[in-house]
């Protein structure tokens, strides 16, 4: 996780994905405070006793980096950014983190 400056990262409570969203939309929020206006939001998803992987970041200009799965959208809405998963399957149970970057570009 990358944090500096004045950063302050906060997640939201988890959401509980039941068998009835299987197939559906989710999403999860995780809001910053930040002094910078350049900031680079990563979302990473860890399952049970393994590594964390990259799934999705966008940054403040509008841009973002490819999602790991076309199912991963991101948004930056003000001072937050959002994962959305589509089609949402038993394989996504997982725990989630989000991760802010400041600085230059």
């Amino acid at each position: 996780m990358y944090l500096a400056g004045t950063s302050k990262l906060k997640s939201h409570e988890p959401k509980t994905i039941t068998t009835k969203s299987f197939m559906f939309t989710v999403t999860l929020s995780c809001s910053y405070d930040t002094s910078s206006s350049y900031v680079r939001l990563y979302w990473y998803r860890q399952y049970l006793n393994e590594e964390l992987h990259y799934l999705i970041y966008k940054y403040s200009g509008g841009g973002g980096g490819s999602p790991s799965d076309p199912r991963f959208q991101s948004t930056i809405p003000q001072s937050s950014t959002e994962l959305t998963i589509t089609g949402v399957t038993l394989s996504d149970s997982a725990l989630y983190y989000c991760a802010l970057r400041v600085g230059a570009q």
